[in-house]
């Protein structure tokens, strides 16, 4: 039984619980300095009247002012979960820096007055964690505020009661704080709130799983949204909420959490996937949800685990930076995890990895010993119809991998098609992020299949789903980018299993056109990766033995096979590399297959080809065969559309 080693910030937490934390030293002692240390850390970024906090960083698309409400909002967040967990035992000086921001942030003639809410503005996000924060410290600053000041706060918060929120996530920021309105008394609409709610009910795909809006939009949204907020909602609205509905979520949550737990490694990194990765973390936020509210299949002290683990293994990779702040990026600062909307303070939504807090002390979650999660006792593997995932990890390495045939987040057509690195590919993990190029550049070459024109390779735009169960899933996409009028169409199957995935792509195009495949990207920032080839493999190496490789199993027998390189790609380190395969097509449907390697398991890493092949048994079938010597057959059979 051995604690992972410190990291370099250590020295500001509690020192390591083994007996308690047998998997990460951590105990509610290292939450309670983590939070402390984030919010001691952004106190100088704040103005005079403490209502904007204007952080060091690029500025977001809402402009500089609303970045300052959103670095007091977010981080109000935080404080009131340090609050009400301590019982307001934190001390006078944390409730005090944000009631007199509040008082400040609310009257409009203060310099430094919020933004009002406005049709899909910025501020309606804000107002969201303003009103859960409000109603979590209500002995302790609510109901201690002058009237004046809660006047003016109703006044700024009602700026929602009427106002069009985006047809997403966004819907339940106007539940959140109507309903907070509605408690204190204030102008709401009860429709508003009910059709909130509705619009929850038509994105739910089934087990466990919301598309955040219409279109097939899945990520973690689903994590630090789309079940928190019901859950947050629940605990605002009290005796009005409809029983039934709470019951319904609370459902949806425990089935969601069921799934969630594969989502983290060993390390306690969380598969990197989707959108607003700057708020880390924050994955961490339904498993305490689901403990708050009496809704979670996970004994407590695998919950404390998975939590802990997605907070160490962030604190061990110098998250905060050293002047504790949470930069825009993974690790370290890198703008391409970022959307166009996030500001300075943006990372902040990480704090609601600490909901936790609001669990007394005494609670199991905080009490129980640390239970292993999933990817630490066992290989798994396990298949999400309906966002159309595959998820496969290894003991041996603790890396989880999420095989993608089914989540392009993209609005359903008419909808023009896009291509998203953290949607599009067909893999991701929580030891390797996607290859991020500059804007205007086409996604890298990893984990893609692509055809190669003077104007450059294919994208893989829209998904169209197949299946996924068992150990396999399957889907189509049209190629966008070259056309000469010829039918064009990639169709491909995956099986997984330990740390191997085959794929076995049909893909049709025209005669001559240039086929490339890539495998995991790895990155780091020591050295570049060390790089092999051969006839028809490619190897990439990182230094400390975590291992992609790409194997031509059929079809590429003409093929080339290089090892990509890049700088400033990747948001795990600033050298990356990625195994390509490229060969000429044939014209017509022509069936290729790879095997597809991640691992840091150095005896699967020894010799990757070892066992592995496929052979045709018929002209739309290939039996592949596993490094173990398991087979399978495969049929990538496109969609009759």
């Amino acid at each position: 039984m051995t604690v992972p080693h410190r990291s370099a910030d250590a020295g500001q937490l509690p020192p390591p619980d083994p007996d308690l934390s047998p998997h990460t030293g951590y105990t509610r002692a290292h939450w309670e300095a983590t939070a402390d240390r984030l919010l001691a850390a952004l106190r100088p970024y704040a103005g005079p009247g403490l209502a904007q906090y204007r952080l060091p960083g690029r500025t977001g698309h809402s402009g500089a002012w609303s970045d300052g409400l959103e670095g007091y909002a977010r981080s109000f967040l935080l404080a009131a979960f340090r609050i009400a967990g301590s019982g307001g035992a934190v001390g006078p000086t944390l409730i005090e820096r944000y009631a007199t921001g509040l008082a400040a942030g609310v009257d409009p003639r203060h310099p430094e007055h919020w933004p009002p809410i406005t049709d899909r503005s910025q501020p309606m996000v804000e107002a969201a964690s303003v009103a859960v924060a409000l109603h979590e410290t209500r002995p302790w600053l609510w109901d201690r505020l002058p009237d004046r000041t809660k006047e003016m706060t109703v006044a700024w918060l009602g700026g929602f009661v009427g106002a069009t929120a985006n047809d997403s996530n966004w819907r339940l920021f106007q539940v959140i704080t109507e309903e907070f309105l509605a408690s204190v008394g204030g102008p709401h609409d009860r429709a508003e709130i009910d059709g909130g709610l509705d619009r929850l009910d038509d994105w739910y795909r089934g087990g466990g799983w919301y598309t955040d809006g219409e279109g097939r939009k899945f990520d973690y949204y689903n994590a630090w949204a789309l079940h928190l907020y019901p859950v947050l909602w629940a605990r605002v609205a009290g005796h009005r909420a409809d029983p039934a509905r709470v019951a319904t979520h609370r459902a949806r949550l425990r089935e969601f959490l069921d799934v969630h737990q594969y989502f983290f490694g060993s390390d306690g990194a969380p598969v990197h996937q989707g959108r607003s990765l700057i708020y880390r973390y924050a994955t961490a936020a339904p498993l305490w949800a689901g403990a708050l509210a009496d809704a979670t299949p996970l004994p407590p002290g695998r919950t404390r685990r998975l939590a802990s683990g997605a907070l160490k293994h962030f604190t061990d990779h110098q998250v905060p930076d050293e002047q504790g702040l949470l930069s825009l990026g993974w690790y370290r600062p890198h703008l391409p995890v970022t959307q166009p909307y996030s500001g300075p303070a943006s990372p902040y939504w990480a704090s609601k990895a600490f909901l936790g807090l609001l669990l007394p002390a005494d609670h199991p979650v905080w009490t129980a010993p640390e239970e292993a999660g999933p990817v630490d006792t066992a290989d798994r593997q396990l298949a999400l119809p309906a966002p159309g995932w595959l998820l496969h990890s290894t003991a041996a390495d603790g890396i989880v991998r999420l095989v993608n045939h089914g989540t392009d987040r993209l609005p359903p057509p008419p909808a023009p098609s896009d291509d998203s690195p953290h949607y599009t590919g067909f893999a991701y993990s929580t030891a390797t992020a996607p290859e991020t190029p500059p804007p205007g550049e086409p996604p890298g070459p990893d984990n893609r299949i692509a055809l190669l024109a003077p104007t450059g390779p294919s994208r893989r735009g829209r998904i169209h789903p197949l299946y996924a169960e068992g150990r396999a899933a399957a889907s189509w996409h049209t190629p966008l980018g070259p056309d000469d009028g010829e039918r064009l169409r990639i169709t491909t199957a995956s099986v997984v299993r330990g740390p191997w995935e085959i794929r076995v792509h049909r893909v049709e195009a025209p005669a001559g056109t240039p086929v490339r495949a890539g495998g995991w990207a790895v990155a780091c920032d020591d050295a570049p990766p060390l790089a092999r080839t051969g006839e028809a493999w490619a190897v990439a190496r990182r230094t400390d033995g975590l291992t992609s490789a790409l194997v031509g199993l059929f079809g590429w027998d003409d093929g080339i096979a290089e090892v990509t390189r890049a700088r400033g790609h990747n948001a795990y380190g600033d050298h990356s590399a990625v195994p390509v395969l490229t060969a000429p097509h044939p014209g017509g449907a022509q069936l290729l297959a790879t095997l597809v390697v991640l691992t840091a398991d150095p005896l699967v890493a020894a010799d990757v080809r070892t066992g592995a092949g496929a052979v045709l048994v018929s002209d739309d079938a290939l039996e592949v065969r596993f490094p173990d010597g398991t087979t399978e057959t495969v049929t990538p059979v496109p969609d009759p559309g």
